[in-house]
């Protein structure tokens, strides 16, 4: 295990539809996380077209060139991206969150649980698989946004060996107590690194609180944006994760032969 990884989350206003416009500012963004020494930055959900659900078909057939193009990036500055974007195959479209490092995609995550309240599951398809990704930047579980709110999955990322997982959103006002609750639990349950990056703005009727939150396996919060752009960075420090779990051994004091073994 590598001693640390200094991790970055991007936060910035998704212009809704407008690919072009997303891709210059996530780019910036990268650029900015660099040169903080970054080797790890996680995008917002959707990041290169937000939920602009009926032109999704349309946009989604972009991803694979803006994929190579963040992939360019992710070369030139030798980082792993984590981000998610419409991914189309045949008539279905999956919110799916790529891992590229390095340039060379090393992993992809469709979204599991879609938010019904937000008509997700009319427009989207559900994945049904998980992911937990040995990357240059560390061991990497991945979840989206609604996934959040379904600590099964998170669990699941901790016992398949996860360090630090990231976790793309675009959570809206007002549940900002829901979205810092509930980063700090996973983080503090399972004993891990969490980056989350939020967006922030307004998106149609939708009005985005940013919070990007980069937490540490106690639950502290290393770094939190605020509602407008920015770049946050910290440093993952992989000795505070081990004598953590030392200190409280949650996963030797499991009894998973009571509540039953997780597939």
């Amino acid at each position: 295990m590598q001693a640390c990884t200094i991790a970055s989350c991007l936060q910035f206003n998704i212009a809704l539809g407008e690919i072009k416009t997303n891709l210059k500012k996530a780019e910036a963004a990268i650029r900015q996380a660099a040169d903080q020494g970054a080797q790890l930055a996680v995008l917002p959900e959707m990041w290169s077209c937000g939920y602009d659900y009926r032109r999704l078909p349309e946009l989604a057939l972009a991803t694979p060139e803006v994929v190579d193009r963040i992939g360019r990036l992710s070369r030139e500055t030798g980082m792993v991206l984590v981000g998610s974007l419409p991914e189309r195959q045949g008539d279905a479209i999956y919110n799916t969150a790529y891992v590229i490092d390095r340039g060379e995609v090393v992993g992809t995550y469709r979204k599991l649980h879609l938010f019904s309240t937000m008509r997700e599951d009319r427009f989207l398809t559900a994945g049904d698989t998980t992911l937990v990704v040995q990357t240059s930047a560390g061991r990497l579980g991945v979840a989206i946004c609604y996934d959040l709110r379904f600590p099964e999955l998170f669990r699941k990322l901790a016992l398949d060996g996860a360090e630090i997982i990231c976790l793309p959103a675009e959570w809206p006002k007002p549940r900002q107590e829901h979205w810092r609750t509930l980063l700090r639990a996973r983080a503090m349950e399972n004993q891990l690194f969490i980056a989350a990056a939020n967006c922030c703005g307004i998106q149609d009727r939708l009005d985005f609180f940013g919070m990007s939150l980069l937490i540490e396996p106690r639950g502290d919060i290393l770094a939190e944006g605020g509602e407008n752009d920015t770049v946050l960075t910290a440093r993952f420090d992989y000795a505070l994760m081990e004598d953590y779990r030392q200190q409280i051994n949650c996963y030797r004091d499991r009894r998973p032969e009571i509540y039953g073994h997780l597939p």
